[in-house]
């Protein structure tokens, strides 16, 4: 059911203090694995390379699930674990529509890490995970960014636990949810430009077609057509480039091709309208602004040794 405004008002306080970044910026380090483990990041890249290659799909995947994990207790890979009990977060209704691919692009990263007797069980599946959102986008065309490391991974996931934003959500709601993150209206608008490769279901946007006046009505007849009756059905998020990272997206919301209603939201509201216009007019703009925004991202809710994490053997269950 979609939150409240007052609801969201609330979570944009309490997530603010409970995942709060400022306590662990100094605990995270683009060199963090150096002497520990050398050559973590040409490992990562090969493997996610290998990954992309199999799968067209693992790219967007892996960097939905990395932001899918930091926006519910933090980056600390509480997304990747599966209880016996069946109450973790991927089990949540919200989190239905990740894709297996994302998964298993980041446990094959995981494997080829501890394949390195200098790495093994040295490295945190949280870094992990975001070394490989990093390569997902830069392999797409995106930005190679520098990823700050440093992560411990949680022990706890629970179905409960997941508050995420809704495909219909409006530039209030999104800014009150990204705002308990600790992010900004900017920052919002440069991750829903992770939207620029991937694809939907058709039941969270078959609700807009013929009825939401921002669409433009040529589209909405060509969602028409690949939805039918199906809401399992699908549809690229960006149509004009669907496994290119570029800044297509906000082109594409500037001629009224958003997929989703809070992607159409950020031109069809006029605070937001100027970001999007720039991003879509400089994409150099977009790289920069997305990479400060991941970078921010990847700050919340860190875990440390003294806080409870540790580095999990396996990704799928605490030691």
């Amino acid at each position: 059911m979609e939150a409240s405004l007052a609801g969201l008002a609330f979570l944009a306080v309490t997530s603010a203090a409970l995942l709060s970044p400022l306590a662990v910026v100094g605990q995270l380090r683009t060199d963090y694995y150096t002497t520990i483990c050398p050559n973590l990041e040409t490992i990562v890249r090969s493997s996610v390379k290998q990954s992309m290659a199999a799968s067209p799909i693992s790219a967007p995947a892996t960097l939905r699930l990395f932001f899918h994990d930091c926006a519910v207790r933090g980056c600390d890979a509480s997304i990747m674990i599966v209880n016996s009990n069946g109450d973790d977060e991927w089990r949540n209704s919200d989190n239905q529509s990740l894709k297996p691919e994302g998964f298993t692009t980041v446990l094959n990263a995981k494997a080829a890490v501890d394949s390195d007797p200098q790495c093994r069980y040295k490295v945190s599946c949280a870094d992990i995970l975001a070394l490989a959102a990093r390569e997902s986008v830069y392999q797409s065309g995106g930005p190679n960014y520098q990823v700050e490391l440093g992560r411990y991974d949680g022990r706890v996931s629970t179905r409960d636990s997941v508050v995420l934003p809704h495909a219909n959500f409006n530039l209030d709601q999104l800014n009150a949810f990204f705002a308990g993150l600790g992010l900004s209206q900017t920052d919002m608008i440069a991750l829903s430009g992770g939207h620029t490769f991937g694809a939907a279901d058709c039941r969270f946007f078959q609700y807009r077609i013929g009825a939401d006046p921002a669409m433009d009505q040529g589209f909405a007849a060509q969602l028409r057509n690949t939805c039918g009756g199906n809401p399992n059905n699908f549809a690229f998020l960006n149509g004009a480039t669907p496994a290119a990272f570029d800044n297509a997206y906000y082109r594409g919301l500037q001629q009224g091709r958003g997929l989703l209603g809070s992607d159409q939201a950020l031109h069809a509201d006029q605070r937001s309208r100027g970001t999007v216009d720039y991003y879509a007019w400089s994409q150099s703009a977009f790289f920069g602004d997305f990479a400060a925004a991941m970078t921010r991202l990847g700050r919340v809710g860190v875990k440390t040794a003294a806080t409870g994490g540790e580095i999990r053997r396996d990704c799928r269950f605490p030691n």
